[in-house]
């Protein structure tokens, strides 16, 4: 049984919450809406369902996970942040797949209701016809006996039906037909009572799942009878069309052959193509851009989903799903269904271009969305959780790539300031005297090319907000000395200007260089560090934290997926092997790299990645091996050769076991907090 959750409790998430409710393969297991008063989550709340008015929150609460989740707001962002945040192994239905699946809902009642009625029906015929008719279930038990077989056998009815063929009549063929599930048409028998007849058996199936058998037989003397009736195949026909035609899903079916079959209204509108460009013509007749799904399927009998291509003249961007027909193993054809997605493109391009002019004033991540649960990564993000709570600044360290920027995200939205502006400014891409003039902004005339009036500067636009200032071991020190005013007396100076303008700001730092060395070279202010070393936290490296690639890599796939509209699900074992030994001088920008290439370079509708798809990844070893000058003082004091003496074990068991901190801290018998404080007293990165 499927698990279903549904978002929206207004008019259209009520209603198929109420359609839904009750099917015997579909369970709602919960309900998510803005306003806990909507009448759906009194419904939901009234039939013990998990309800919430954050779907993020419900969908992680609902274990195992749903299997299915139905947008009904008709708001495209949740819809966009739905399929964005959940992960793959669910199914996203948008409102408009709702309505339509609550419409085939309200008939599915009515055709019970007209099925009930043909059902009677059917009884009186079944039991009016001079045809013999027995049908069994796929235990051989005894499921319709009418009348004319219970004359022809002389076995009474009630007697025969709910018991096992076998026990009702011996000389029964009906079993031969459990095992071989094929059709024997026109066969004679001769029942115990000598009576002779000619019989059909046939499997009976219902959506492709075997059900039992059928006999049809009749006395020899009606044989020509028999010849009389065949199945009206034209009816059958004609109902299918009716069905696909009332579809609003763009719908085309070929042959075996790949000859064009038949489409419906949705896919002429949304082609642009007609019966007369498509039927009996090839299936590549209507593509402009790609190779044909269709031939795909037939040819290679399987499903074929979210493939991009362009049909039409007007070269109409899609999306095709094409699963091949088959009927009792023979292949008939194939049926593909197209999505628009020129409509959704261009919303989303506007939607990147909006969030492009924000960027700069608000913080997109959070701590779930930093992957990964491994102890040296745990320990910084609950260093980091800690220290959002608090206004003290920040300094994140840790190499290129490691996703110190995700930190500062996260702490800005995790503290006090959330509601207020978030900053980020890279150092090093700014020149020093453009540097100073963005962050502490300037006066009018005080330089050649200044504004008039003067501009605001970015610790002012952060105001009661968070600065990120990236590389900030590239910060001048002409500069570094007005961060340290800001740092101490939270006021800042316009450049060309004497009034100080006071500035409530949390700063958040970061560098992937080694600091203390930079102050020993005169390159950085010691007494600027000090302030911002209040909180340092230090990022692990991703060889640090090998047992997160596998988390990463498929966190990375469902990203790179959306960018790419590809549906690359798994990675084989083989291929997870060769990224698990690479040594990751890039750290987690790297792998997502190394993933985005592999996957632009499969084929699209290719689910897997395997070792053929990645690009060669370096063997080189790239540990940190310390040389015995840098293994501290000879001489001096005993302190300080005791410091000396343990900065030389440190870097020793670091490069013992390849920089893997949590290795290191238990061949040296302390915890891995403790390690981190000693790394930190040590200045070792």
């Amino acid at each position: 049984m499927k698990r279903a959750m549904i978002v929206g409790g207004g008019k259209g998430g009520t209603a198929l919450l109420g359609k839904l409710n009750g099917l015997d393969y579909m369970e709602v297991v919960g309900l998510a809406d803005l306003n806990p008063e909507a009448e759906g989550m009194r419904i939901a709340q009234a039939h013990g369902l998990k309800t919430s008015r954050n779907a993020f929150t419900l969908y992680e609460e609902l274990l195992p996970a749903p299997d299915i989740v139905f947008e009904a707001t008709g708001d495209d962002s949740a819809l966009t942040e739905l399929q964005r945040h959940i992960g793959v192994q669910t199914a996203v239905v948008p409102a408009h797949v709702c309505h339509l699946l609550y419409q085939l809902l309200v008939g599915k009642d009515e055709l019970i209701t007209e099925l009930s009625h043909q059902e009677r029906l059917h009884y009186t015929v079944f039991q009016s016809t001079h045809d013999g008719m027995i049908a069994i279930d796929n235990n051989g038990k005894v499921l319709l006996f009418n009348q004319a077989a219970a004359r022809m056998t002389e076995i009474n009815r009630e007697e025969a039906i709910g018991h096992l063929i076998h026990s009702v009549m011996p000389e029964s063929k009906l079993p031969r037909i459990l095992k071989t599930r094929t059709m024997e048409s026109n066969q004679k028998q001769t029942f115990a009572n000598g009576r002779q007849i000619v019989t059909t058996r046939i499997p009976l199936w219902i959506n492709d799942n075997f059900v039992g058998a059928l006999a049809v037989f009749q006395d020899v003397t009606d044989m020509v009878d028999m010849a009389t009736k065949v199945t009206d195949l034209e009816s059958v026909q004609q109902l299918l069309q009716a069905i696909i035609h009332s579809s609003d899903e763009a719908i085309s079916v070929v042959n075996e052959d790949g000859q064009g079959l038949m489409i419906n209204p949705a896919y002429s509108r949304l082609t642009g193509l007609n019966e007369q460009d498509v039927i009996g013509k090839p299936a590549t007749a209507d593509i402009s851009e790609g190779e044909s799904m269709h031939m795909r399927a037939l040819h290679t009998r399987m499903p074929i989903r979210g493939t991009q291509m362009k049909v039409g003249p007007h070269k109409k961007d899609v999306i095709v799903n094409v699963a091949p027909l088959l009927v009792n193993g023979e292949l008939k054809g194939s049926v593909g269904i197209l999505h628009d997605v020129s409509e959704i493109r261009a919303l989303t391009k506007e939607l990147e271009k909006a969030k492009q002019r924000i960027r700069r004033l608000e913080a997109k991540y959070s701590f779930d969305d930093i992957i990964g649960s491994s102890p040296a990564l745990a320990f910084a993000k609950e260093q980091a959780f800690k220290s959002a709570q608090t206004p003290v600044d920040v300094l994140l360290r840790g190499q290129s790539g490691t996703g110190k920027e995700l930190f500062a995200h996260a702490i800005h939205n995790e503290s006090g300031r959330r509601y207020h502006p978030f900053i980020r400014v890279n150092c090093s891409a700014l020149s020093p005297a453009l540097l100073e003039s963005e962050l502490f902004g300037y006066e009018e005339g005080a330089f050649t090319g200044a504004k008039r009036g003067g501009k605001r500067g970015l610790f002012e636009e952060a105001h009661d907000g968070s600065i990120f200032l990236d590389e900030i071991g590239e910060v001048p020190k002409e500069t570094q000395v007005k961060l340290l005013r800001v740092l101490q007396e939270k006021e800042i100076v316009r450049v060309g200007g004497t009034t100080s303008i006071a500035v409530n700001v949390r700063i958040i730092a970061a560098t992937n260089i080694h600091i203390e060395e930079a102050i020993r070279r005169g390159d950085f202010r010691e007494d600027l560090f000090y302030r911002l070393n209040k909180m340092p936290i230090f990022i692990p490296s991703l060889q640090d934290r090998r047992g997160d690639i596998h988390e990463l890599c498929h966190y990375l796939l469902h990203k790179i997926n959306q960018t790419y509209g590809r549906s690359v699900l798994t990675i084989t074992d083989q291929a997870m092997q060769q990224l698990l030994a690479y040594e990751w001088p890039g750290n987690v920008r790297e792998l997502e790299n190394i993933l985005g290439r592999a996957v632009i370079h499969m084929n699209y509708p290719e689910q897997e990645l395997t070792a053929e798809h990645l690009p060669p990844l370096s063997s080189e070893d790239r540990t940190y091996k310390p040389s015995l000058h840098e293994y501290g003082k000879q001489s001096g004091s005993l302190a300080e050769r005791m410091a000396a003496y343990e900065q030389k074990e440190l870097k020793a068991a670091l490069a013992e076991h390849r920089g893997n901190k949590t290795a290191a801290a238990r061949a040296l018998g302390i915890s891995v907090r403790n390690l981190y404080y000693k790394l930190e007293k040590h200045g070792i990165v």
